[in-house]
């Protein structure tokens, strides 16, 4: 019920899937750019349903509060204090460890607004975590969604984010002006 019901949604409003690589992996971090609106969230959601596939995101701690905390509990919500990016690095690392099935979707701009430099926690919870990074998008003005591929880390990160930030290019956000891409 719930596929087909956001299998309805995402016709509805004229969405497409493109190609879902890697959705099926047990264990990922999932790159999800570009983030310019909202609606990229809700999406996001419909899309991952649609699949039949749960991904749990990062949000600020702050959001985290009765009744919303068991809303976002349910959906897959990680409570995050901001300013502790190593230490948030590390317990993520070791949630992958001890589950079975873990995909973790995060926006690396971490802000709708232009950032020509992107924040790097989820490149380095993959790599300590030793799991792929699917580089999922958004493109509304194809009105088209999908995973363009699974990226392993190599360990060099400045390179690996330049080859991850040009898998962008030509991908448009809801508010093109937003999103900044090399």
């Amino acid at each position: 019920m719930k596929k087909a019901f956001s299998k309805a949604i995402l016709r509805l409003f004229g969405w497409k899937l493109a190609s879902l690589e890697g959705s099926d992996l047990k264990k990922c971090v999932i790159c999800v750019a570009p983030h310019t609106s909202n609606w990229d969230f809700i999406l996001g959601k419909f899309v991952y349903a649609s699949i039949g596939c749960k991904a749990s995101f990062l949000m600020k701690k702050e959001w985290f509060f009765f009744p919303f905390n068991l809303l976002f509990k349910w959906m897959g919500g990680i409570p995050i204090t901001r300013g502790k990016s190593a230490s948030v690095t590390d317990q993520l690392a070791e949630e992958f460890n001890k589950r079975d099935y873990f995909q973790l979707a995060i926006t690396p701009e971490a802000t709708r607004k232009p950032a020509p430099v992107w924040k790097m926690g989820f490149y380095y919870i993959a790599l300590k975590a030793n799991v792929p990074i699917l580089l999922a998008f958004f493109d509304y003005k194809k009105k088209e969604v999908g995973i363009m591929e699974a990226f392993y880390p190599t360990g060099d990160a400045e390179m690996d984010i330049v080859y991850i930030r040009s898998r962008y290019a030509g991908v448009t956000g809801r508010h093109p002006k937003n999103f900044i891409d090399i």
